[in-house]
């Protein structure tokens, strides 16, 4: 098959990019330099002269907070673009592999959330991912949409990269103890997307699905996790003293999910690859 990645260069098109040449697929990799999403004509032209089997969409707009003040540009990254590559992909044909969020849900369940729960976003963010989504299932393309949370990776800017350095440098560190997730590690993103390209010419219908952590947790258990790693490893020398605080003593301009649960059952039952081991994922991206 003939694969497009758009995003390669981000923290999962980076795992995607490596995971991908390991397979037989014929690998095209785009960043924002060789594809500009937002450029609508010349997106379509690009990938119009590639004419791909599969595109994999790992671009997005993530800067949660900032969206809230900068709505333009998370609309026109996260659904007017998304948008634009759908109707391309039903034009040529082809499937659109997009990457959504825990966002598009309002965190306000007591359980893990499942495909078909109704989602209610709270930030502009999560109203722009959903407002893709929507788009997506409109176009009348062949799609698999995965929603993911709390991805980490060894690349970019992420939760672990942020609390490493941050314990370095503090004794004492502050972290909300109140919102419960499911990390994710960016590799087990790209490995369980590679499990799905041998069903996209098999009948595979287009569908919604999460693909998250193996096991929920407190930012602040999550923070320890790593600290207790980065120690193991040789990357820290001490634990820091970890607070935990309540959601309203770190307040945000974009509503995070107090539950951000995601349910990966149906991932697994179908496509036969377990969730991601977050935990083996912090040790690998540290020694990455």
């Amino acid at each position: 098959m003939k694969i497009l990645v758009l995003g390669s260069k981000g923290q999962l098109g980076l795992c995607l990019s490596e995971e991908l040449i390991l397979t037989q697929h014929n690998v095209n990799l785009s960043s924002r330099v060789e594809i500009d999403v937002c450029d609508f004509d010349a997106t379509k032209e690009s990938i119009t002269l590639i004419n791909p089997d599969v595109i994999i969409n790992a671009t997005a707009y993530t800067a949660v907070d900032k969206a809230e003040e900068d709505q333009a540009a998370a609309y026109l990254v996260n659904h007017l673009a998304v948008s634009n590559l759908a109707v391309i992909c039903n034009e040529l044909n082809c499937w659109l592999i997009h990457l959504s969020t825990d966002y598009v849900f309002d965190g306000r369940s007591t359980r893990s959330y499942v495909e078909t729960d109704d989602p209610n976003p709270q930030s502009v963010y999560g109203i722009s991912k959903l407002k893709g989504e929507a788009a997506i299932e409109a176009s009348g393309s062949k799609f698999l949409i995965i929603r993911t949370a709390w991805v980490f990776s060894e690349f970019g800017s992420n939760f672990l990269k942020t609390m490493v350095r941050l314990g370095v440098e503090n004794k004492r560190l502050n972290i909300v103890g109140d919102q419960i997730g499911c990390p994710t590690y960016a590799r087990d993103i790209a490995k369980a997307i590679v499990c799905t390209l041998p069903f996209l010419s098999r009948n595979q219908e287009s569908g919604i699905y999460n693909y998250a952590g193996n096991k929920s947790c407190s930012w602040v258990e999550f923070a320890k996790r790593i600290f207790q790693e980065a120690i193991n490893l040789g990357e820290m020398k001490n634990m820091p003293e970890v607070v935990s605080i309540p959601s309203k003593e770190y307040l945000t301009p974009a509503v995070r999910p107090m539950n951000s649960r995601l349910d990966s059952s149906r991932f697994e039952a179908h496509f036969g690859y377990k969730a991601s081991d977050w935990e083996t994922g912090i040790s690998s991206a540290l020694k990455y």
